[in-house]
């Protein structure tokens, strides 16, 4: 998905009409949870630790580790 669709998303899930705006910010939030672990995938694949992943994200290393550490997407995943 675009840049340009996410801002399409975004706006839409300000709009006054409760369920456009609720459909928009839900594949918003479907879209932002799937580019979220790409990025983090790529992080782990380049050598970035579950803590400074954490500490990019503002959760615990623990919070980020059981929500992505599991998936076996990751090299070197303990």
């Amino acid at each position: 998905m675009s840049d340009d669709v996410l801002t399409t998303l975004a706006r839409s899930a300000a709009e006054d009409d409760p369920l456009t705006a609720l459909a928009a910010a839900g594949r918003l939030r479907q879209e932002l949870e799937r580019r979220e672990a790409v990025l983090v995938r790529k992080a782990r694949n380049a050598g970035v630790t579950w803590a400074e992943i954490a500490a990019a994200l503002g959760v615990s290393k623990q919070a980020v580790h059981k929500k992505f550490g599991g998936r076996g997407l990751f090299k070197g995943q303990p």
